[in-house]
């Protein structure tokens, strides 16, 4: 499993291409499959980057989780799954292309930010991954909050 931390900036081109940040690719193991599946996040304004790996085994567990007899299951299933696209950095110049309506959805256009958070990247636009930081305080509410469980 592939584990991604840092936040790296990247401008993107008129046609969606970004340049795929190096450290990012230097940490992928040898010979590992170098697709990978992107959705826009249901709760923030970005998009969620998988390896094809993590993908396989994150739609698994929702998956198991849904009755599809259950109409409710079958429409959350049918959303969460649309706009998923799958891309693989280019061998020799190391970029990627995203579909267009993937970027406008989350209000790319000129740069974005990768950011690793462990078990997967996401990407934002740039100044609303600038905006998206919460003050400390709330930040530190939240942490109270998850430590009584």
């Amino acid at each position: 499993m592939v584990t991604f931390y840092g936040k790296y900036p990247a401008k993107v081109d008129d046609k969606g291409r970004l340049v795929f940040p190096a450290a990012i690719r230097r940490d992928m193991p040898s010979g590992a499959d170098m697709r990978f599946v992107i959705k826009k996040s249901i709760y923030d304004p970005c998009l969620e980057m998988y390896t094809f790996d993590e993908w396989t085994s994150q739609t698994a567990r929702i998956r198991e989780s849904l009755d599809f007899f259950n109409p409710d299951h079958v429409t959350f299933w049918r959303e969460y799954m649309r706009d998923v696209d799958i891309v693989e950095p280019d061998a020799k110049l190391g970029r990627i292309s995203i579909n267009r309506e993937l970027l406008d959805a989350i209000g790319v256009t000129k740069e974005v930010v990768f950011f690793g958070v462990g078990f997967k990247m996401e990407v934002w636009a740039r100044e609303a991954f600038e905006q998206s930081r919460i003050p400390s305080q709330d930040y530190i509410s939240i942490a109270k909050s998850l430590s009584r469980k």
